[in-house]
């Protein structure tokens, strides 16, 4: 079995793989990375919230892998099959191996679709869809211009899943649709959210609540997705008082996500299958040479692109610490953000650390987060993009500097 060895091993080229090369790479020029990633292509998925709704061109979330691969970093185009900690070894679906003296692991999460019946078959047809697939994005803002009457449910599984936002920006974007188009009186739309709340954070609920009453949303909480027969347009659901069967003019689905498998069954693991590290330095638990980051890891942050841009540069300090024998300084305190798409020109700027705390980025004078705002949409459709391909995924740390240590 051949084996290279090299000074920092990454697993996932992902949002949080390339951003994590990049910060340590600004730090130490000239360090020996390699990444592994089978794909050939990169996503900014926050944007396919957008191109559901009819504002972005799937076209612009894509680039060639290539093309944000840091310089000199070696990328291995490849997928991991297993680790072994105690060797300082990962093996790869070759057979291949490939040593390290510093792992970090961030293969991201599983889009589990096969967990829902009858869904994989219909996907893309039927007047079912999801925004957490590039190719299906367009299709869902076809079904929205399409639909002109009838039922449209959009679905939330059980967490984890990332941006826990999503499935209801789908919906708010296609209600603003419907009611500038005069239809939307004609369409019964459903939220049905396997949670118990509309959203995580209590503090967003009320401007959330305004929207869901302006468009005559039909809340339905406890009941999880379980089935789809798409030929037949009927979704079924599983509820506290059992299952229920509706039929559907366009279902958007939301797919339950787990761990990727080779992660979940190695030492890495924690009992939920993600990466076992500590939620502030991002180091794994048992292995001090090992951190992880992104929606692959244990942390119980909300898993989106804002928290990776905030979790990189901790993990790039900590991590060149670890290399030279010292202990972590930099310390990730749980942020994450969601926009809130609630209708095309305004957002809710959901932004909130470990525990529900608010983590407001701006003056609330300028962006109050916990209402409907403009400044909010722009900086969404505008900014964020640009931040992401310009600076995050170049080591460029805007607004992303790594914190103190939070104490413990």
């Amino acid at each position: 079995m051949n084996t290279a060895t090299h000074t920092v091993v990454i697993i996932g080229g992902g949002a949080a793989g390339i951003a994590t090369a990049a910060s340590m790479l600004k730090r130490r020029p000239g360090l020996d990375i390699a990444i592994v990633e089978p794909s050939d292509s990169h996503a900014y998925q926050p944007g396919w919230t957008m191109v559901g709704g009819g504002v972005f061109d799937v076209a612009s979330t894509i680039r060639p892998m290539q093309s944000v691969m840091p310089n000199g970093v070696r990328w291995v185009k490849q997928a991991a099959a297993s680790f072994q900690p105690e060797n300082n070894q990962v093996t790869l679906a070759d057979g291949s191996a490939l040593a390290y003296d510093l792992l970090i692991v961030a293969p991201g999460i599983r889009l589990a679709w096969e967990k829902i019946q009858g869904l994989e078959g219909t996907l893309g047809k039927n007047g079912v869809t999801s925004n957490y697939r590039a190719d299906l994005a367009p299709y869902t803002w076809e079904l929205v211009q399409q639909t002109r009457a009838g039922r449209a449910i959009f679905s939330q599984p059980p967490m984890p899943i990332k941006c826990a936002g999503a499935p209801q920006k789908s919906m708010y974007l296609a209600c603003d649709y419907w009611r500038r188009a005069g239809v939307l009186g004609d369409i019964d739309v459903e939220f049905r959210n396997a949670g118990a709340v509309l959203f995580g954070v209590a503090d967003y609920v009320p401007a959330l609540m305004e929207y869901v009453e302006k468009y005559g949303i039909h809340l339905e909480l406890g009941s999880n997705l379980i089935a789809v027969d798409g030929p037949g347009q009927q979704a079924t659901f599983a509820t506290a008082d059992g299952e229920v069967t509706v039929g559907f003019d366009m279902l958007h689905v939301v797919p339950p996500q787990v761990a990727p498998q080779f992660l979940a069954d190695s030492p890495l693991a924690a009992p939920s299958g993600f990466t076992d590290v500590d939620q502030h330095t991002m180091q794994h638990v048992r292995y001090p040479n090992v951190f992880g980051l992104g929606d692959g890891g244990s942390t119980p942050n909300a898993k989106t692109a804002a928290a990776v841009r905030k979790q990189a540069p901790v993990v790039a300090v900590n991590a060149l610490r670890q290399l030279d024998g010292k202990g972590p300084t930099a310390g990730y305190d749980g942020y994450g953000s969601c926009p809130l798409t609630v209708e095309r020109g305004k957002i809710v700027l959901a932004e909130f650390a470990y525990g529900g705390k608010l983590a407001p980025s701006f003056p609330t004078w300028l962006i109050d987060g916990t209402k409907a705002n403009r400044l909010s949409w722009m900086l969404k459709a505008d900014l964020l993009p640009w931040i992401y391909w310009n600076g995050m995924l170049k080591g460029r740390e805007w607004l992303a500097g790594p914190g103190g240590l939070i104490a413990q």
